[in-house]
């Protein structure tokens, strides 16, 4: 039998590298990972949700690139594309819990966003829907309420540092995919870190600890 009943997802950390699409519109590695620490910085900050449109391109003015870079962003969003191993773990993972997503962008985006991973989620949940971003907790609590299992039985999949003491501090273990070797947030714990998501097939069975 699964430690969990269902596992929830960051979506655009742990299961989609938007890295790549940044660092493309930045024009290389260095500079776009300077944008999206700007980006990820002011959604932590905002609390209470705003245009996810609008932290892309304030974000991109702040690390000195032109705000249509934000538009850029959604203009290219269709080139979002899910780890490789991503849809055959969410596949397997599928046949005996449920699985869901948080994820702090758009309704719209989001939706296009998931669709991209290939695998039917029985929950998504945006910032937009939720009325906050990440790591406010009550993002998280909407997906446990939507998911339909106690807190001690969800575990959450956190793709960047902030998600680790966020789902924390909501009542939920946590995995984190640190695909990119980030630096740990402060206050975070998680059961596990590792730098693929196929080691989670044997933690959600209990075979790894």
């Amino acid at each position: 039998m699964p430690r969990y009943e269902a596992v929830l997802f960051d979506l655009l950390s742990a299961l989609i590298d938007s890295w790549s699409l940044f660092n493309a519109i930045a024009g290389g590695e260095q500079q776009g990972g300077i944008w999206r620490k700007a980006f990820l910085r002011r959604a932590y900050a905002t609390g209470a949700y705003a245009p996810y449109e609008s932290l892309l391109r304030d974000s991109a003015v702040e690390v000195g690139m032109p705000d249509s870079a934000g538009g850029e962003v959604v203009r290219r969003w269709s080139e979002l594309q899910p780890w490789p191993e991503a849809a055959a773990v969410l596949a397997e993972l599928s046949r005996s819990v449920r699985i869901g997503t948080v994820t702090n962008c758009s309704e719209i985006l989001g939706a296009a966003a998931a669709a991209r991973v290939g695998v039917p989620f029985s929950v998504l949940v945006t910032a937009e829907r939720a009325g906050f971003y990440k790591p406010d907790p009550r993002t998280y609590r909407l997906a446990v309420a939507e998911i339909g299992a106690p807190p001690e039985r969800i575990l959450f999949v956190a793709g960047s540092p902030g998600d680790v003491p966020g789902a924390s501090g909501a009542g939920l273990d946590v995995y984190w995919h640190n695909r990119k070797r980030l630096p740990k947030a402060a206050g975070a714990a998680p059961l596990a870190e590792r730098r693929s998501l196929r080691p989670l097939l044997d933690f959600v069975r209990g075979k790894e600890r």
